[in-house]
């Protein structure tokens, strides 16, 4: 096993998790903000679901011999910041979360379940998740309004940096972003003095609540966007590199990590999708065969992030909130320009498309359940009638 370690992998691995944790922990932080979470509440569930993320990763590689890399679910972030605080505050949030993992588990555990996912419609599913992204995708535009002195130079950076190297346009932007921080913004004088005192490490238990609104408003949406935009894709990507992992005992085993950590805070944790294309790539290794120690150094690196997600969380939290939202927006802009060209692909599933996307982006509650639920619903009956007045037709 220690014969198929190469330096590649190393490297490989390193900048795996540093671009997964980077470019997309402001989303979550957003996420959990907009949820109730206390800073020291979210500082816990970074470092929860970085160590779930480590131990799956580690294990599951060394297993399979495959590249199989974690993430949390970017998507979901987004999805609870554009449903916003729901009843019950965060304890509510939280039992959603734990929830939203037990259904993961039984995903893998009863492959029917699975297999009634699989059947959402590819363009409403696309179309939710394009409705849930927009929110944070106008934030950078929200940012220069309110500031351009502050905001400009974060979304200029980003500009330049993704056209010649995507991979480090958020990296780019984030440091585009301290740089602004520091220059910029009236920071207190015992700045450090703040920062080191967050950055010890802790778990903090939330006794979570188990509400009907939670269910509907936040487990199930946060569940379909993770199985649809993380846990499937994840698959695919492996399948892409010729690597075929059973797919059970990898949802299931994420399920029941991300209930558990769902009790310190925490999103759910999922298959990678981007950050495992990195892992299965060529630049790993030449040979397939020993790509998988760049996922096994790029779990453990998960570890050594959560460890000082405190200190980070202490002091990005020193900016105006919608310059770190600018951040967290400029990341998602790829998704949600993929989820809208696949949502509106297809002529005849347009309309249908089209009310998902807007009764979602509305974030318009009805009867106390999220418009990303709502959405679903509405596109489902849109295509519904839209093949039965063809049929009579």
């Amino acid at each position: 096993m220690l014969k198929d370690f190469s330096p590649s992998a190393l490297t490989m691995g390193l900048l795996t998790a540093f671009v997964g944790f980077i470019s997309s922990f402001a989303v979550i932080m957003q996420g959990l903000q907009v949820m109730g979470a206390a800073p020291e509440e979210i500082a816990s569930a970074l470092l929860a679901v970085c160590l779930a993320q480590s131990i799956l990763a580690v294990v599951f590689s060394l297993y399979y011999r495959m590249p199989i890399m974690m993430a949390w679910s970017t998507p979901g972030g987004a999805l609870l910041a554009a449903t916003g605080a729901i009843q019950g505050g965060f304890p509510a949030a939280v039992g959603a979360f734990v929830l939203c993992g037990v259904m993961i588990a039984l995903t893998g555990l009863f492959k029917p379940l699975g297999q009634l996912i699989r059947k959402i419609p590819a363009p409403l599913a696309n179309a939710m998740l394009a409705g849930i992204l927009l929110g944070l995708c106008l934030a950078p535009v929200k940012a220069v309004a309110f500031n351009a002195a502050l905001g400009l130079p974060i979304v200029l950076t980003w500009m330049v940096v993704v056209s010649r190297w995507r991979l480090w346009a958020v990296p780019a932007a984030l440091g585009a972003f301290i740089l602004v921080l520091i220059f910029g913004v009236d920071l207190p004088d015992d700045v450090f003095g703040k920062i080191g005192a967050a950055i010890h490490p802790g778990l903090i238990w939330v006794s979570p609540s188990f509400t009907w609104h939670g269910f509907v408003s936040v487990a199930l949406p946060l569940f379909i966007v993770t199985m649809a935009s993380q846990n499937i894709p994840g698959i695919a990507i492996l399948k892409a590199h010729h690597y075929e992992p059973a797919p059970g005992p990898l949802f299931a085993s994420t399920g029941i990590f991300s209930a558990i950590c769902a009790f310190f805070g925490s999103v759910p944790v999922n298959l990678a999708a981007i950050t495992a294309a990195m892992c299965a790539s060529e630049d790993a290794h030449p040979d397939p065969a020993r790509r998988y120690w760049a996922a096994v150094v790029g779990g453990a690196a998960y570890t050594v992030l959560g460890l000082i997600a405190g200190g980070i969380i202490a002091f990005v939290s020193m900016a105006p909130p919608i310059l770190l939202q600018a951040v967290a927006g400029l990341g998602l802009i790829g998704a949600f320009s993929n989820a809208a060209f696949a949502a509106w692909r297809e002529p005849e599933t347009r309309e249908a498309a089209a009310i998902t996307f807007l009764v979602t982006a509305s974030g318009a509650t009805f009867g106390g359940i999220s418009g990303a639920f709502w959405g679903l619903v509405a596109g489902g009956v849109m295509m519904g009638l839209s093949k039965v007045m063809k049929r009579s037709a």
